[in-house]
């Protein structure tokens, strides 16, 4: 980013041809150009620049699609979000550019998981992934395609603030000092929280439906080997991964990111003309085609499809799990052994069923309500603890339909922090604080350094951050 001073100007209405729309990727001087230029033709489109940050354009049609993004997810802003948004577009901008100068990198892999973790979330709150489909009125892979710019800005801005906090840390004795002094009904509340012991049961794919899916695979294997099409094409037309928008390209990845089986296959690829056997993971079948590799790293193509699941198995698979339960409730078997003997779930498994709450900082079996799977958390709120659910569906991390049933080890109901029973939670208190504060004045150092230009109509915004107005 180039270092030069605040301007406020006058407001910028462009008729953006495909062309002037790029521009906003070329340095400001540029910018200003294209602000300060109208093009007529009837194939224009109309759009806005509103801000200028270092080289980047914030346009109005970005704080269009953040607006209605936070009214369908119920996001409050502070203050008037026509001053808001902007602002929080434009401190992403400041993250990105700092992360390019940091050479932070993320991988395709990760952007795609990424994806399929927000896809799985839509799904599992809809019911299906064709309810999701009719609900949006695009295909998944029309969603994994539209996603995938904004998810890999997320994840470099994700990684980026890490970065920056990576050795902040707060002693017991910071702790105690924060909250030392605060009124009682000051503290913070720790919200209800629940431990939860799963066993879920995936229902059986039929043989027919394997053998159709593999023979897919072993066409679009000769199509290619005939050179009737591309590899990537097909990644594009048919892969049901994130990865399918890049022609079902990875990116350079390390063995221990991808699943074992797939990789002790990539790993063996050495002729990229060749396309590898069929390979089954948890994930459903893929082929895969090697790209280029780099010592412990290796970059592959992969078509992924799922084998369909009907609803006679998933009834089976609920009268299985529902008989099971039956059988702890006659006290003919323990859940913790149930779990162990019966669950495919090789996450919960080994631990007698107990979900392990990832979203933390410190891996924890604490859940809050809304952090379960949507379908556990509704199973959960009908129970008492100690009792186990009817089965039920839902979709699981690796993006697979399971039936399911749920026991509700524990409760610990709402209650406000103490330093004996809630240290960690109040840790994590004054951590994030620290964190926030160190973030905050982070940006506000480096306004000083950064051009930015808008509409006069933005400098009587109350700003979070006073450097944009100076």
């Amino acid at each position: 980013m180039k270092t030069k001073h605040f301007l406020c100007t006058l407001p910028a209405l462009v008729l953006l041809s495909s062309v002037s729309i790029s521009a906003h990727r070329s340095s400001h001087p540029s910018l200003t150009a294209v602000a300060d230029t109208v093009t007529n033709g009837a194939s224009n489109t109309i759009d806005e620049v509103l801000w200028v940050v270092g080289d980047e354009a914030i346009l109005k049609s970005d704080v269009e699609v953040m607006r209605l993004q936070a009214e369908a997810e119920g996001v409050q802003w502070k203050g008037n979000p026509d001053c808001a948004i902007p602002e929080q577009l434009a401190v992403q901008k400041l993250f990105l550019h700092q992360a390019a100068i940091d050479s932070i990198q993320v991988t395709e892999s990760e952007i795609n998981q990424s994806i399929e973790d927000q896809l799985n979330y839509w799904i599992q709150m809809i019911g299906s992934k064709e309810k999701l489909e009719e609900y949006r009125k695009q295909t998944v892979a029309q969603m994994r395609q539209e996603m995938h710019d904004e998810f890999k800005n997320r994840e470099l801005v994700q990684k980026m603030r890490q970065k920056l906090v990576s050795d902040i840390s707060v002693s017991p004795a910071e702790v105690r000092n924060y909250f030392k002094d605060m009124p009682q009904d000051s503290l913070p509340m720790i919200p209800t929280t629940v431990e939860v012991q799963i066993i879920t049961n995936q229902p059986k794919v039929s043989p027919e439906e394997v053998n159709r899916v593999k023979d897919q695979l072993r066409e679009y294997t000769d199509r290619v080997n005939n050179g009737e099409t591309t590899f990537a094409t097909l990644a594009r037309l048919y892969s049901e991964d994130g990865s399918a928008r890049q022609g079902g390209e990875l990116g350079f990845t390390p063995r221990a990111a991808l699943d074992p089986t797939f990789a002790s296959v990539a790993f063996n690829l050495t002729d990229p003309k060749k396309i590898s056997k069929i390979v089954e993971t948890e994930f459903g079948f893929h082929i895969i085609q090697l790209i280029d590799r780099r010592g412990e790293r290796i970059n592959v193509r992969h078509i992924l499809l799922k084998p369909h699941v009907d609803s006679e198995a998933i009834e089976a698979a609920k009268l299985r799990l529902d008989s099971v339960a039956n059988d702890v409730r006659a006290g003919k078997l323990s859940f913790d052994d149930a779990a162990t003997w019966v669950s495919d779930d090789k996450d919960t498994r080994s631990n007698h069923g107990l979900m392990a709450n990832a979203s933390e900082q410190q891996r924890t079996s604490r859940f809050r309500m809304q952090d379960l799977p949507s379908e556990v958390a509704r199973a959960v709120e009908q129970l008492q603890v100690g009792e186990i659910s009817p089965a039920f569906e839902m979709i699981n991390s690796k993006g697979k339909r399971v039936c399911a049933i749920v026991k509700l080890k524990s409760r610990t109901e709402s209650h406000r922090a103490t330093i004996t029973e809630d240290f960690q939670a109040m840790r994590d208190v004054v951590l994030a604080h620290q964190r926030e504060k160190f973030l905050h004045n982070w940006v506000a150092e480096k306004l000083k350094n950064t051009y930015v230009r808008m509409p006069d109509s933005y400098c009587d915004c109350e700003f979070e951050y006073q450097g944009w107005v100076r």
